[in-house]
């Protein structure tokens, strides 16, 4: 499969809309997915990509558990990638970052409306 690199820097803000679950590997036994190379647990985390008026909600894996987020609040999403499937007549996206951190909000001068697309701008890509 090939992977996407996705610039992040294009969308006005991003928001934690689900917080972070881990994934799990197999439903009949409960085994969490991890990743293969550190064997840390993967967890999946609803984010929502907000571009002019349009936006959507993404389901993001990370390798282990992000810290620190809250429904509806800015995060900085690092290195996502974005992976196309195909199996068994359905199809895809798989989005998986480097990381999701809150993103602290700049204090003062600016309407908070404002404030995720001023300071989410260039963070990551």
């Amino acid at each position: 499969m090939r992977t996407i690199p996705v610039d992040v820097s294009a969308f006005e803000a991003w928001l934690c809309v689900m917080l972070p679950e881990p994934r799990v590997a197999n439903s009949d036994t409960g085994e969490l997915r991890k990743d293969r190379e550190t064997g840390q647990t993967m967890y999946s985390v609803g984010v929502c990509a907000i571009q002019g008026r349009n936006s959507s909600v993404i389901q993001v894996t990370v390798v282990g558990e992000p810290q620190g987020l809250t429904l509806g609040a800015p995060v900085r999403v690092l290195d996502l990638q974005a992976t196309p499937w195909d199996r068994d007549g359905r199809s895809g996206v798989a989005w998986r970052a480097g990381g999701l951190a809150p993103l602290q909000a700049p204090t003062g001068g600016r309407p908070a409306a404002s404030a995720p697309a001023a300071a989410g701008r260039g963070e990551a890509r």
